[in-house]
């Protein structure tokens, strides 16, 4: 039996469930638990701000933004010491590979999860299609560093739990597909689930992990 004090955490996972069933997502109630109010990490929303920018810096990078351009917004924005030294190395790489360019573009997907954390984005969502960049870049483009901080505006704790749980079972049924050699069910995206994954898991603070040694345990 679940101890008293995990009843937050079993209460979320049900209703997580009760989505995914609606949804004719495949269920593993044999999932645990995710962490709760207090055992997880309140990010400060200043932090969230900076690593969505930077997110979102890369990204562009990883679609074709040229590198005077990139140069350019990273002073412009102060993002120069809010990089992961995988960021950096990739920033500062004037002619990247494709590989690379293809797995930072998806990063628009991560930033995405931390624009609607920080109140930009209404709702994530089935993680069925991928974000809407242009909408996402708008957000930046028209603000500061200092604007951006100031509008942002950090969901509640439970809230973005919510979403970390949700998207932890999401997650389960995809990587179930793949093992099982099946398409993803119910018209889940994988790149998107996993990026969204990977991006909440940073900003519940799960396993005190930095982001580019975050996990995505299903």
């Amino acid at each position: 039996m679940q101890p008293t004090s995990s009843i937050e955490a079993i209460q979320r996972k049900e209703r997580s469930e009760a989505l995914l069933k609606a949804d004719g997502v495949p269920i593993n109630h044999s999932l645990p638990v995710i962490e709760t109010e207090k055992e997880s990490r309140r990010r400060m929303p200043e932090e969230v701000a900076l690593r969505a920018l930077a997110l979102l810096v890369v990204a562009a990078k990883g679609e074709g933004l040229p590198q005077a351009k990139v140069d350019r917004v990273v002073v412009e924005y102060g993002l120069t010491d809010h990089f992961s030294p995988k960021e950096v190395a990739f920033i500062n790489d004037p002619s990247p590979g494709t590989n690379d360019c293809t797995q930072f573009v998806w990063r628009y997907e991560g930033a995405w999860a931390l624009l609607w954390s920080l109140g930009y984005v209404e709702r994530l969502g089935v993680p069925k299609a991928i974000c809407d960049v242009q909408h996402a870049v708008r957000f930046m483009i028209e603000r500061t560093t200092a604007q951006f901080i100031h509008d942002a505006k950090l969901r509640p704790q439970a809230e973005i739990l919510d979403q970390a749980d949700l998207i932890y079972r999401y997650d389960w049924a995809v990587v179930d597909a793949r093992i099982h050699t099946k398409s993803a069910p119910a018209g889940l995206d994988p790149g998107v689930t996993w990026e969204r994954h990977y991006a909440l898991n940073w900003l519940i603070g799960y396993m005190d992990q930095d982001w580019d040694d975050i996990t995505t345990d299903t």
